[in-house]
């Protein structure tokens, strides 16, 4: 295996993971960090959305989302063929209904008195690493991103903000445990509803080591002499499972882990999951939650390699990111489109594999994404050692984009946004980061 360069930098004591349940973590330095996480939102606003929601893209056959109006029953929504499965966060309402009778079902629920019915729609991880034989080829720390001066100013552990991954869960890794924080007594694998955020496909099936390998990127176990380095070297980095024992990812799920991680304090969710074409009202208001509540929301911008970014990554204030190959070109396969924001190496990137000691190489918008999460968790590392506050999600978005190298056409432009992110300007800029 050809191991990542990086500065040798000397490595503090191993971090103490003492939090209480759905709490962040304890900051290493409290005194030199912000007072306390961010908060949630004492007051919840109902949601607004009203009428039907798109019947398009891919959604479970047989299944509803429904935000009920005050006074709609479990007889009302049975009379209309609707059978009550569980109540989510936002008193959302996931039903049952016949296959393909779903918009049919949506309508009358309408009219039944609810205010606003949509599919539960199916999103998937967006890569799956190769083969552990694969060609060595140059790594994402070769220079294009910047990380080795970067990590001279900061290496993510003065402050370390908590990292919340949501996506096919993690497997054991030998060079993924350190930064892994699981909080006791929370349910961090909100498909199937128990603690255990383990990654519980099969061997072999297509996302199986998914959410290891993007968890890995961001935040593996580094300068400890083995495997692999992560972007950011003492992020917390949290896995909320989103992706249930069939290997579906739903509207439902996703819900639930954007509110499990804003409830933990999360600063930095990764999305390196999506959907082309899809319009899902429920999700883009838990997105949005989540950014409201101080959280930077960081997206992969989809696999189809044609225009057309998928959901959730274009959505208003989502860090949306494709990928560029070794030769700061656009990867085939990634999707582009007016809401890009930034685009970082995404094409044979050394990533955890699903043995304990496999180290494989994967290309995907799923592994550029979590490379832009993991400047952000530094940037804002950084950030609140120096200035005892969190930066805003729109200071972090600024940061970013400003001092982005720019590609292709003279500043933005559809196919890499603002440009390839750089880190190394990111820690060094005084004028739109550290002003």
């Amino acid at each position: 295996m050809r191991r990542l360069a990086f500065l040798p930098i000397a490595l503090g004591l191993s971090l103490l993971l003492t939090a209480c349940p759905q709490t962040p973590p304890p900051p290493i330095n409290p005194v030199e960090c912000p007072v306390g996480p961010l908060t949630a939102q004492s007051i919840e606003e109902p949601l607004r959305l009203q009428g039907l929601g798109r019947f398009a893209g891919a959604y479970v056959p047989g299944e509803l989302l429904v935000v009920p109006r005050s006074g709609l029953s479990v007889q009302t929504l049975r009379s209309q063929g609707a059978e009550l499965q569980e109540a989510l966060p936002r008193g959302i309402l996931r039903v049952k209904v016949p296959v393909g009778q779903e918009k049919v079902k949506a309508q009358a629920l309408l009219r039944a008195g609810a205010q606003y019915v949509q599919p539960n729609y199916l999103y998937r991880p967006l890569a799956v690493p190769n083969d552990p034989l694969y060609p060595a080829q140059e790594s994402y720390l070769n220079g294009l991103v910047g990380l080795e001066a970067a990590w001279e100013r900061s290496t993510g552990r003065g402050c370390p903000p908590l990292i919340a991954v949501l996506d096919t869960g993690v497997l054991p890794h030998e060079d993924f445990a350190a930064s892994k924080y699981l909080p006791q007594g929370v349910y961090l694998d909100v498909a199937v509803g128990d603690p255990d955020p383990r990654d519980d496909q099969s061997p072999g099936t297509d996302h199986y080591g998914h959410g290891l390998a993007v968890a890995s990127i961001l935040g593996a176990d580094t300068g400890n002499g083995r495997g692999m380095a992560g972007v950011t070297w003492g992020g917390y980095v949290v896995p909320i499972k989103v992706m249930d024992s069939s290997g579906d990812i739903l509207t439902a799920y996703l819900v639930k882990g954007l509110d499990l991680a804003r409830n933990l304090g999360a600063h930095v969710v990764n999305l390196s999951l999506g959907a082309p074409g899809q319009s899902d009202g429920l999700l883009a208001n838990a997105v949005a939650r989540v950014r409201e509540a101080g959280a930077v929301v960081v997206a992969a911008s989809g696999n189809g390699g044609t225009r057309g970014v998928y959901f959730p990554a274009n959505l208003p204030g989502v860090i949306a990111v494709g990928a560029v190959t070794a030769s700061k070109t656009r990867a085939n396969f990634s999707s582009y489109g007016p809401e890009m924001s930034l685009v970082a190496p995404g094409v044979d990137l050394r990533v955890a594999g699903p043995e304990p000691t496999q180290y494989p190489k994967g290309s995907g918008t799923s592994f550029a994404s979590p490379i832009v999460a993991g400047v952000v968790a530094l940037y804002m590392s950084k950030y609140a050692s120096e200035r005892k506050v969190w930066p805003t999600p729109d200071q972090v978005y600024q940061c970013l984009t400003a001092t982005a190298e720019d590609l292709g056409p003279s500043g933005r432009d559809d196919e890499y946004g603002f440009g390839l992110v750089r880190a190394d300007r990111v820690m060094a800029d005084s004028t739109h980061c550290f002003p």
